[in-house]
């Protein structure tokens, strides 16, 4: 048995260091007898797998004191009865805030020795008594995906086991993300049906442009990189009066009154990449009927982003949350495109970006950088899509 190792739980423990002897070769013998049907006038040698089993039940218990010893010994304190875990063990760290981002420390684990006769059993019925103590086990996350999301959530995602923070390797660990689906697969389209005097076909329509647009805008590897959103723009409708010369003046000129961010999402190219070619998608997409001859789609989503630095190696992750009102007016009762998308309205709440800067980019905070301006607004978690935070606020963030 290892010296970190696990008591099986079909051998009890003893108290202190005593360990119960051994039986003796003439025990054996009597019991061979017995067990034969033989006398005590009819001795027989022990055969030699009983020699064998007996030095092996006698190696065994050997080991097993050995272990009891070393192990309580360290940990300054007798065995408990029930199975024994490191301190910490499923808990680490508590979260620590620092200039609008969650930093952890890593926290160790030893790895779990299994007797050989007893512990394929135990291992079997109890699987979780190996890989929970494995080196990394002790993490224990589930990244098995999440169902898709049918309705508001209630409350906050739980804080995740692993108190480790994103790295080159695992851009989303230690996060909910982890479990959420990658990219466009995290935007489902819900079933269409006739509304607001809109066939289903039409409605269909609405609901695939209305994806599209987020694809090209929030998860388009050129968007993200800052370049000029193309694909994105040639879904908006140019008879929407100002708007789509809005967006186009705020990528030419962005300021606070016509913020690009308000529908794309990009990064500065000199500051920060992403990492991979992935970025975590959740949320919900709905529709109802607008105006006569009209249908609204309304989407609400969040996206989390893994960068880099640019010329470093520091990791970190934003959060985007996106909420939008999509409409497609039917071009016989309104002025508007055949197949083109109108956007009602759009807002985001935003985790882990500069706040008062209003360049086009969006300015995530890493680990080494030094301290900003304090933020005057309350902390708030950017993975919870039970609330939504409304009005211009710069606060902190309790994760990222």
């Amino acid at each position: 048995m290892s010296r970190n190792g696990t008591p099986s739980e079909e051998r009890p423990e003893r108290s202190g260091d005593e360990v119960s002897p051994s039986p003796t070769d003439e025990q054996w013998e009597e019991f061979l007898r017995h067990a034969e049907g033989g006398t005590a006038d009819a001795p027989k040698e022990p055969s030699a797998r009983a020699r064998m089993v007996t030095g092996r039940l006698r190696a065994l218990d050997e080991e097993a004191a050995r272990a009891r010893r070393g192990r309580w010994r360290r940990r300054g304190k007798s065995a408990p009865a029930e199975l024994w875990q490191p301190e910490g063990w499923r808990t680490g760290p508590a979260w620590q805030q620092m200039n609008g981002r969650a930093r952890r420390r890593r926290r160790a684990a030893g790895a779990l020795g299994m007797v050989a006769v007893v512990g394929a059993l135990v291992v079997a019925m109890r699987p979780s008594l190996l890989t929970d103590h494995l080196p990394g086990g002790d993490r224990a996350v589930d990244t098995a995906p999440l169902p898709a999301e049918t309705a508001p959530p209630t409350a906050a995602p739980p804080a995740e086991s692993d108190p480790h923070g994103p790295t080159r390797e695992e851009p989303f660990r230690g996060s909910p993300a982890l479990r959420w689906a990658d990219g466009a697969e995290g935007i489902e389209v819900p079933e269409a049906k006739a509304v607001g005097g809109l066939d289903r076909d039409q409605v269909a329509h609405a609901l695939r442009m209305t994806k599209q647009l987020l694809v090209e805008a929030d998860l388009d590897p050129a968007t993200l990189r800052g370049e000029r959103p193309g694909k994105a723009l040639e879904l908006l409708d140019p008879l929407q009066e100002g708007w789509l010369e809005e967006v186009r003046r705020g990528l030419r000129e962005p300021a606070r009154d016509h913020d690009p961010l308000m529908l794309f999402t990009r990064f500065d190219p000199d500051e920060a990449r992403l990492l991979g070619d992935v970025v975590k998608t959740r949320g919900r997409m709905t529709f109802e009927a607008g105006q006569a001859g009209s249908v609204e789609v309304h989407a609400d989503y969040t996206f989390v982003y893994p960068l880099v630095k640019a010329g470093g190696d520091d990791v970190t992750r934003t959060i985007v949350r996106r909420r939008m009102t999509t409409a497609v007016f039917d071009p016989a009762r309104w002025v508007a495109t055949r197949g083109r998308l109108s956007v009602l309205r759009t807002d985001q709440n935003i985790g882990n970006s500069a706040c008062d800067v209003y360049d086009g980019f969006l300015h995530p905070t890493f680990p080494g950088d030094a301290p900003g301006t304090a933020p005057d607004g309350a902390a708030t978690d950017p993975y919870d899509r039970s609330e939504w935070l409304d009005g211009d606020v710069c606060g902190t963030v309790t994760r990222t």
